[in-house]
């Protein structure tokens, strides 16, 4: 049996590829290893950005394993130090994350999608929120469906447990870009990954906590935050040699050259 979580490192992308027959359902086990392959991405300088995808054609990922659930794993029980997928509860994650999504997106396996920043879909998949027909709770999907999409339509998914297609989500901002299919979809998440490798990674820091710090709070507060230098990320920024860098590069008429520090 392979192993349930793979990763491949290309210069400063590394790729993460979820791979459980025969609907990439993810168990307690297996979250807490994609945890620990996120904390390591997180924490390792020379990674810059993360792609997430799965393995198989029919699932994205079916979310909760249900059979691990009926063999012992509790709902509740110890996701690892990334909450659910590795990613929903991850602390301090200061680094881009796509999501490349083919085939159906359900339930947890939605959820895992809504962690990542950017979302990039082929034109067949459909998202699925099923949890109301067996009245339980998409706790995460209640959270950060109605930041990503209009307030009444997150409603009608959660409350219908009805499917969305990948064409619909994009239209409704869920999902940055569909792609014809798989071959095509993997070609443009690289694309953006490649770019984003080339970016300045203390700006991208400072964008994620300053975007996390601007959850529920008023617009002057985080301002006053920023500009204070309060935030830890914008701080370094503010103080690095990139920032200088691009000041130079521009003046210069240059492109510049990023070194993270």
């Amino acid at each position: 049996m392979s192993e349930p979580v793979r990763i491949r490192q290309d210069g400063g992308i590394l790729e993460v590829t979820l791979d459980r027959p025969k609907a990439n359902a993810v168990d307690l086990a297996t979250s807490r290893i994609m945890g620990e392959v996120f904390a390591a991405f997180r924490d390792d300088p020379q990674l810059r950005v993360a792609v997430l995808q799965t393995a198989g054609e029919k699932f994205f990922s079916a979310g909760f394993d249900l059979k691990a659930a009926a063999d012992g794993d509790a709902v509740d029980g110890d996701y690892g130090v990334g909450g659910f997928g590795g990613l929903q509860e991850l602390p301090d994650l200061n680094k881009p994350v796509i999501a490349a999504v083919h085939g159906m997106a359900v339930g947890g396996g939605f959820e895992m999608a809504l962690s990542c920043d950017l979302i990039y879909a082929s034109a067949d998949v459909r998202f699925g929120l099923p949890e109301i027909n067996a009245g339980t709770l998409a706790d995460a999907a209640t959270i950060k469906l109605p930041k990503r999409m209009p307030y009444h339509v997150a409603m009608e998914l959660l409350l219908t447990g009805r499917w969305m297609s990948a064409e619909e989500a994009h239209r409704w901002g869920v999902v940055n870009e569909v792609l014809p299919d798989r071959d095509a979809l993997m070609a443009r998440v690289w694309e953006v990954a490649k770019l984003l490798e080339s970016g300045p990674p203390l700006v991208f820091a400072a964008i994620k906590e300053t975007a996390r710090a601007a959850e529920g709070a008023p617009f002057q507060e985080v301002l006053d935050r920023v500009t204070s230098r309060e935030l830890p990320t914008v701080d370094t920024l503010y103080g690095s040699e990139d920032n200088m860098e691009g000041f130079r590069a521009f003046a210069e008429k240059r492109p510049p050259v990023w070194k993270g520090r």
